[in-house]
């Protein structure tokens, strides 16, 4: 079993292979290995995306050790059940910005809604000529986030970025006398120097209204958020709801508190060719 990899899903769509090569990038930051998922009624027909994926690796990124796999279940349940003990799971849609009733049970969402690991969401045609700006944004709901905030500043060390926080409009912090205190204690968690130049932290802002974090988006690199995974109130579920649709860049769901009974679960599983 692999530990600490990145796991990214694949079908041999444009939108996968954004996926593809994002999930080959993380797998390069963190120099782990990188397993490639791909979800099929029968094992035998994931020979060809599967190895097509794997050239696509080889081709980019020589350095990334490669794992295939081929997993008989619907894909949302075998991308969470391979995303058990990895680092991070990587998933493309192609239902950023379409209306909710389209995209409302789209795999990218049960996947975030599921899985027991960080999530990158890699859009489709919105990130097609996306640039890099070197920033790290990060969406702070509440100050029980510190987890995610902890994320948010390891993912900009590992890119050389900038961190910058912004309040989403239902934020409130735990004391009226201790204010951001989740930005506060991520800087005081940082190494002597990087607070910085490059890897510094943006100075907290007030709250701002949904619409507002996703036009912050623009200038980011991605968008770091905690998902709750138990009693997410309804102001946090629409602010996700509203990055995961719309923001424009690539959006980073990090699950904090308990793990709800179940989840993280998925069915049996057959490996497909390995290797690299």
């Amino acid at each position: 079993m692999l530990e600490n990899h990145v796991v990214v899903g694949v079908d041999g769509s444009v939108v996968a292979t954004r996926a593809l090569d994002a999930a080959a990038e993380e797998s390069r930051r963190r120099s782990v290995p990188l397993e490639i998922v791909y979800a099929v009624p029968d094992p035998d027909m994931a020979g060809p995306v599967l190895t097509t994926s794997a050239d696509r690796v080889a081709a980019r990124r020589p350095e990334v050790a490669v794992r295939l796999t081929a997993v008989v279940a619907g894909p949302a349940a075998a991308l969470v059940a391979r995303g058990r003990d990895a680092a991070l799971l990587v998933v493309g849609t192609r239902a950023m910005g379409a209306p909710a009733s389209l995209v409302s049970r789209s795999v990218a969402q049960r996947v975030a809604e599921r899985s027991p690991c960080p999530v990158l969401v890699v859009g489709a045609g919105r990130f097609a000529g996306h640039v890099e700006a070197g920033e790290v944004l990060f969406a702070v709901g509440s100050d029980d986030d510190i987890e995610a905030a902890g994320f948010a500043f390891e993912e900009a060390v590992r890119r050389g970025a900038h961190l910058r926080f912004v309040h989403t409009a239902h934020y409130r912090p735990s004391s009226a006398a201790a204010p951001y205190s989740t930005a506060r204690a991520t800087e005081a968690a940082c190494p002597a120097g990087e607070g910085q130049g490059r890897n510094g932290i943006g100075p907290a802002a007030i709250p701002l209204a949904d619409s507002e974090v996703v036009g912050a988006t623009a200038g980011a690199d991605v968008v770091v958020v905690a998902r709750r995974q138990c009693g997410a109130k309804g102001s946090h579920m629409r602010t996700l709801h509203a990055l995961l649709h719309h923001a424009r860049c690539p959006v980073l769901l990090v699950p904090v508190g308990p793990t709800p009974p179940g989840h993280g679960a998925g069915p049996g599983r057959t490996d497909g060719p390995s290797g690299r």
